[in-house]
């Protein structure tokens, strides 16, 4: 399979790292930067360094677009002319509705296009933070055009690259974007930005920042980059969205300064029941885990022990997250499990061995 990737920054870079090391007779050309293109060659990430965008597409089978939405956009209209009968162009940006309505106008009616976004990516940028992991059992959402079925070989590709695929409509994507990624992206911008304020008069603001500080503002570090292209491409929802937050905030404002202490109560009694139903052992999972817990001793070697116990016992952690470390003391960590049997198997095996691990 010719598969054309335009664009080997992380995203792009990963992808074609997944499917190099997963799926079987593919061929990869792709587009950059030449200096980006010889790297991706150095690494074996890609077979074909395009001198052009047009020279990427004109074999492909599938071509995906792996740039900020803006240049997306750009690029459809530059691949349209050369792209072969029945090819699938697909994309990964995270908003759908623009890049999508965009494709129906471009592309012509020989091409079909598939919209998509990985809900997948870190902290670093750029071909030589390639992860041929970084896809493994993330949500990989499709948003096909209106009655058109999702070629095979697309889904065939992107299983290949170990992700779990949600197929919605684009609009509905991107107003559930704009609620739990882009709203909290600009809530722990404003947060930080007050915070620091007043870090100016008194530097005991952020010496004193804790972890609730610290896990509300933790994606505030994320540089604007992508930002100023998904705000605009997705403008209507997130205002909507501001509106909605800004709205709430004020009767919570208006609450504290009457001291309706019983209204609050409602209030936080509500919000921890809502949470309480977001699934805690499907973090990026479209299948539910099972999660064991396993207090964390602060020394070296405490999780390569651990790790390889189960690895012994034939148990594969699917997930894992460090909740609390107290340096010298130690802290918990968070397993989870392709199924309950697994788990509780986990939690008599590392009891077994002097580990604290137990199942809520």
């Amino acid at each position: 399979m010719k598969i054309s990737i335009i664009g080997i920054g992380l995203i792009g870079a990963s992808l074609a790292k997944a499917l190099k090391s997963r799926a079987e007779a593919i061929e990869i050309t792709a587009f950059d930067r030449p200096k980006v293109l010889q790297q991706a060659l150095d690494l074996g990430l890609i077979d074909i360094a395009a001198s052009s965008v047009s020279a990427a597409v004109q074999q492909a089978e599938i071509v995906i677009l792996a740039t900020p939405i803006n240049t997306i956009l750009d690029y459809l209209a530059q691949i349209a002319p050369f792209l072969p009968p029945n090819c699938i162009v697909t994309d990964v940006g995270s908003v759908k509705a623009p890049i999508q309505s965009a494709a129906k106008s471009l592309l012509p009616q020989n091409v079909q296009f598939v919209g998509g976004h990985p809900m997948a990516g870190n902290e670093h940028s750029g071909v030589l933070y390639a992860d041929a992991f970084l896809f493994e059992n993330a949500t990989y959402v499709l948003c096909p055009q209106a009655d058109e079925k999702i070629p095979q070989k697309l889904l065939d590709l992107i299983e290949n690259t170990g992700a779990r695929i949600l197929v919605m409509e684009a609009e509905r994507h991107d107003k559930i974007a704009a609620c739990i990624s882009h709203l909290p992206q600009l809530t722990a911008v404003a947060l930080m930005n007050v915070a620091a304020k007043f870090n100016q008069q008194d530097d005991a603001f952020l010496r004193l920042a804790a972890g609730g500080f610290r896990d509300m503002t933790r994606i505030a570090s994320s540089g604007f980059g992508i930002w100023g292209d998904i705000l605009s491409a997705n403008q209507a929802e997130v205002t909507q969205m501001l509106d909605l937050f800004i709205a709430n905030l004020v009767e919570v404002r208006d609450t504290v300064k009457r001291g309706a202490a019983l209204t609050l109560q409602e209030d936080f009694n509500h919000a921890r029941t809502i949470r309480d139903t977001i699934p805690k052992n499907s973090k990026g999972f479209l299948k539910p885990l099972s999660d064991i817990y396993v207090f964390a001793e602060d020394k070296p070697g405490f999780l390569f022990h651990l790790t390889r116990i189960l690895f012994e016992n034939d148990l594969n952690i699917k997930d894992m997250e460090l909740l609390k470390i107290r340096e010298g003391s130690g802290g918990a960590f968070r397993l989870s499990f392709e199924s309950t049997e697994e788990a509780k198997s986990a939690v008599k095996i590392l009891s077994a061995n002097a580990y604290t691990a137990y199942r809520l």
